[in-house]
């Protein structure tokens, strides 16, 4: 940090400097006063020190009186500034930082201070015409000090914010390379920062796995930007109270959300589908994969392989592949090969590409049919078709492909058919 502004006497008229220095001298007089009224004002205008103790308006108090003392020490000449001069300031504004204070908070209390301290000016000078001359003298000399000193303290504040962000990130990675090789910490800084998520040895919990397919903001999806922004977002409490430990590592974003009493794995689902649309609305598009739960530390290895496996069954485009909302039938036919395709018999292949093509409307039969339990009436209720049109579908489908969607072994190589068809479509190979 440079050496300070010079604040002394600026050249001016010996009436106009013997004015300045009766104004600062009658503000010196009173200057616990005023520090005083500094800091009710704080109290009054900023909300996160309004609810703070007299402790904490003992230590502000004692800012205000030092910052006070030296800016009126250099108004007047009597020493120049220096950066060893706010070392008192520094200190100040780690405590503040360190206590939770934003650095907004911070500013504003500067703002505050300069404000007081100039209507004392204006108070001491007076109302002749020398006088307020005298008082403007001092307005520029006033806002370099108050400039000087809130550079000065900010700079503090990103150091001390930077260096706990960066012990924070460390410490998330750490945690989470233990809980990947299947241990809960017992003890020290890790097990207390797993507690702060929730996370125990015996807690039920699931992994997330996110990596950014596209940006239409900045046509990188590889940027460094992505991962934070997802991570920010992730971080954000859904609908359950606490944390989720969210680490950003090797080019994707990891989370370990916990299962907690009153949920289901359907909620984590849930708000992470909604994390990644409210991301794609903003121009980030992610891939992500999620696992099932995993019943404690030691089973998050076999949760986090499922995340990744995961994500191979979503789009090329984005989206999300939560194992918990498919079934194994779901599961196995997303993971079909180019060997199972091929092994769909091309009369029920091309019908279902038709079918497609007409609206799917024998496709959706099929899947009504089967989830009627091969009752033909309830099925055609549920599609709100006639009974004899849903007849003449089932009849249809048996002609094209040769299989009666009433013989169950049938019935299951049309279902089988169908959801390899569907499912090469979510994987981007139907495009």
């Amino acid at each position: 940090m440079p050496r300070g502004p010079a604040l002394g006497n600026p050249r001016l008229s010996e009436p106009l400097r013997r004015e300045r220095r009766r104004i600062l001298h009658a503000v010196h007089d009173r200057v616990e006063e005023v520090a005083e009224t500094a800091v009710e004002v704080m109290r009054t205008e900023i909300p996160s020190y309004a609810l703070q103790d007299e402790r904490f308006f003992g230590d502000v108090r004692d800012q205000v009186l030092e910052h006070y003392r030296m800016q009126l020490a250099a108004l007047a000449g009597d020493r120049d500034m220096a950066p060893e001069d706010l070392v008192f300031s520094r200190a100040a504004a780690m405590r503040r930082a360190r206590a939770g204070f934003a650095l907004e908070d911070w500013i504003s209390a500067f703002r505050v201070g300069r404000q007081v301290l100039w209507d004392a000016l204006l108070d001491c000078a007076g109302t002749s015409a020398e006088a307020q001359q005298a008082a403007l003298s001092l307005v520029t000399p006033l806002m370099r000090y108050v400039d000087y000193a809130s550079t000065h303290a900010a700079q503090a504040y990103v150091e001390y914010q930077q260096h706990v962000v960066a012990d924070a990130d460390r410490e998330r990675r750490d945690l989470l390379d233990q809980l990947l090789a299947g241990v809960a910490p017992t003890h020290g800084p890790l097990m207390a920062a797993a507690q702060a998520y929730g996370v125990g040895p015996r807690s039920p919990m699931m992994a997330v796995v996110a990596v950014c397919v596209g940006d239409t903001r900045t046509g990188d999806p590889t940027s460094a930007e992505n991962g934070y922004a997802a991570s920010a977002s992730i971080s954000v409490a859904g609908p359950w109270a606490g944390r989720t430990l969210v680490v950003v590592r090797h080019g994707e974003v990891v989370a370990v959300p916990v299962v907690r009493a009153g949920m289901a794995a359907e909620d984590i689902c849930a708000h992470f589908e909604t994390v990644q649309r409210r991301l794609a609305r903003a121009g980030t598009m992610l891939s992500m994969g999620i696992s099932t739960v995993a019943q404690g530390a030691c089973e998050l290895p076999r949760a986090y392989q499922e995340a990744r496996a995961a994500l191979d069954l979503v789009p090329s485009g984005g989206g999300v592949a939560a194992l918990p909302r498919l079934s194994p039938f779901d599961y196995l036919a997303l993971r079909a090969d180019d060997l199972a395709r091929q092994l769909v018999d091309p009369r029920v292949r091309s019908m279902l590409e038709e079918d497609r093509r007409r609206g799917d409307t024998l496709a959706a039969t099929i899947r009504t049919f089967a989830e009627a339990d091969l009752n033909l009436r309830l099925a055609a209720e549920r599609l709100r078709v006639h009974h004899n049109t849903a007849h003449y579908r089932l009849r249809r489908i048996e002609e094209r492909t040769g299989r009666n969607p009433r013989r169950i072994a049938d019935l299951l190589e049309l279902l089988v058919a169908l959801a390899i068809r569907d499912g090469a479509e979510e994987g981007g190979e139907g495009e």
